[in-house]
């Protein structure tokens, strides 16, 4: 077996030298690569084989046949074409598998230079600027915006140097299904160097009527191809009636037109269409947790606090600010009071592995604050709580604040949250009964605080500022008699604010 072993071994490497003389290959362009192997195949290795019989030999080498058509199919289907390359959608975090396209930097025949922002996009987590590895000039954009895009799809086609496109090249043995090959460039190439300006949206019309865009003459700047070129060339081939009334067919515009008009058909005025709206962003990342969420057993506990403390120390910091942009709210002050009642009750500030069945008790106090966003609901959490002062507490707040109304918030703005606080009362409503942001174990939801009259234990009546809070737990987790206890610690805070000064580290 050893013996034979040796002798395949022996043989093989001798063919090898007789495949691949000594000499050193000469390069060879590319489209004379074919005909260039079939000359070499031919003169040398059949020659080497050449036989007086009139049987011809069957020169098949599977594993060679094998080798090549592998090496062939990965180094060459990679490989830019002709100074054209791919810029994928790149992995953008852990466990993002797709992200919404928002808005793009650059259009069609813009120059873009390395790391120059090309578009933004969104994902369950945050939103993030896709930059360019290349220098170059964009010859086709892919996707519109609000379009959902795979991890890993093309977003956009570029045209580089050739010399950058080169030394992205490694050498390789085209042998084999190298006619496919050269067929499938030879179509991107055409569909991707055509030269044809015009937007995703022209594009898509186009198709749509099954015209070939690069036969239609664009009027716009630059010979663009704009959509009335479109239904212009659509009218001249029959494949639509009346361009004027196909462009103007959409609704938005009749309704549009309608109201500049001092007369409505009553056809358009009394037609009502429903309106699909398409979830995009963080509400398709609510869609999701709200839905994982609900299968969750809730237990709801609902309390009064006395505020009247609470509003008379927010007046007193700000009456002595002395820091310029700094506005001082109820919120991180309860942000605070609800660290130091966690600290004494950490089981609600532990998140469930429902696959072990276990209960992770956070070391770190990072509250969650939800904020409702033109872009959807979104929950941002302000880390180590436990370690901040108030006023970095509002700074902090501040910050997150104007980063959700920018859509800016980073991936670790929103992740790692241990418990979430919903300040409902913000925009009204006395209570909420809120859901569970897993894997957290609870939330609490704020009304707003309101005058009302109270009884003093001696009969008098009084006004008071009243504030409802409700939490929602686990019940999985949290048994009522932790969470009613939980609530009394953080309700003593606020109604006596000076304990809370008292056990501050």
């Amino acid at each position: 077996m050893i013996g034979r072993r040796v002798l395949q071994k022996r043989v093989w490497n001798n063919g090898r030298r007789w495949l691949f003389p000594s000499s050193p290959p000469s390069l060879v362009p590319a489209s004379e690569t074919t005909e260039h192997c079939k000359r070499q195949f031919s003169t040398r290795v059949l020659a080497a084989f050449s036989s007086p019989s009139s049987n011809p030999l069957d020169l098949k080498f599977p594993y060679m046949e094998n080798k090549c058509k592998f090496f062939s199919s990965n180094a060459v289907a990679g490989l830019p074409t002709n100074g054209i390359v791919d810029v994928p959608l790149a992995q953008t975090g852990e466990g993002i598998a797709e992200c919404e396209l928002l808005k793009w930097f650059v259009h069609e025949g813009d120059e873009v230079d390395e790391f120059q922002p090309l578009c933004e996009v969104q994902s369950d987590k945050a939103t993030i600027e896709i930059t360019s590895r290349y220098k170059g000039r964009v010859a086709r954009v892919l996707h519109d915006p609000g379009s959902i895009v795979k991890v890993g799809e093309t977003l956009l086609k570029m045209a580089v140097e050739e010399s950058r496109v080169e030394e992205s090249r490694v050498p390789s043995v085209i042998l084999g299904n190298l006619e496919n090959e050269k067929h499938f460039d030879a179509k991107l190439n055409k569909d991707c160097t055509s030269g044809v300006l015009s937007t995703p949206a022209v594009r898509n019309l186009a198709k749509e009527h099954g015209i070939n865009i690069n036969d239609v003459q664009g009027s716009g700047k630059d010979g663009r191809v704009l959509k009335e070129d479109v239904l212009k060339y659509a009218a001249q081939k029959s494949i639509i009636k009346d361009p004027s009334f196909t462009a103007a067919a959409d609704l938005g515009e009749l309704l549009h037109r309608g109201k500049s008009s001092s007369h409505v058909s009553v056809e358009v005025s009394g037609h009502h269409e429903d309106t699909v709206v398409p979830l995009r962003g963080f509400q398709r990342t609510m869609v999701k947790t709200m839905s994982m969420a609900a299968k969750v057993p809730h237990f709801h506990y609902v309390e009064e606090i006395d505020c009247d403390a609470l509003a008379e120390l927010k007046g007193s910091f700000q009456t002595n600010n002395a820091e310029p942009g700094i506005k001082f709210t109820f919120l991180p002050i309860l942000i605070k009071s609800l660290s130091m009642a966690l600290s004494k009750y950490p089981m609600v500030n532990s998140c469930f592995n429902e696959e072990s069945v276990e209960v992770i008790l956070r070391g770190s106090h990072n509250i969650g604050i939800a904020m409702a966003t033109p872009n959807g609901l979104v929950v941002p959490n302000i880390k180590n709580v436990q370690s901040l002062s108030i006023l970095e507490i509002t700074k902090e707040l501040s910050r997150l604040q104007q980063l959700a109304l920018d859509n800016k918030l980073s991936p670790d703005d929103i992740s790692g949250g241990t418990i979430t606080l919903s300040n409902i009362g913000a925009i009204g409503g006395k209570f909420g009964a809120p859901i569970v942001n897993l894997p957290e174990v609870a939330i609490i939801a704020m009304g707003r605080i309101q005058k009302l009259p109270r009884v003093a234990d001696d009969g008098d009546i009084y006004s008071a500022s009243i504030m409802t809070v409700n939490i929602g737990a686990d019940h999985r987790v949290l048994d009522g008699a932790t969470v009613a206890r939980f609530c009394n610690e953080w309700k003593r805070f606020i109604e006596k604010p000076e304990l809370l000064m008292l056990h501050m580290k």
